[in-house]
């Protein structure tokens, strides 16, 4: 017994897949575009990070003259990781932003 096709189905998944691929681009888009400034624990070192994660520029303030190396390293290295949450919960925010009016395939019509 051969099946039938449901082609109201077909063309629902197709244009749920269409706009699932621009929500995407839409996402992809804006975690690149998206710059989150964040400071080290003493402030003297600002990172500019995009919420995909990329470092775009660091700035060191104050004088180094008198500035211990291994000061400046701790700073440096906390300073990337709080980056790093902060580039994560930019994504996180703008997943729920971008995809959060797109149904599930569960959720009734």
């Amino acid at each position: 017994m051969p099946r039938e096709i449901d082609e109201a189905w077909i063309d629902e998944a197709v244009d749920r897949y269409r706009r699932l691929d621009a929500l995407r681009a839409d996402f992809d888009r804006a975690v690149k575009a998206h710059v989150v400034s964040v400071h080290s624990p003493d402030d003297s070192v600002e990172v500019l990070v995009t919420a995909a994660g990329e470092i775009t520029d660091v700035q060191i303030r104050g004088s180094l003259h008198h500035r211990n190396a291994t000061e400046l390293a701790r700073e440096v290295q906390a300073v990337v990781t709080i980056a790093a949450d902060a580039a994560r919960w930019a994504r996180e925010k703008l997943h729920g932003e971008i995809f959060g009016g797109f149904r599930s395939l569960e959720e009734p019509q």
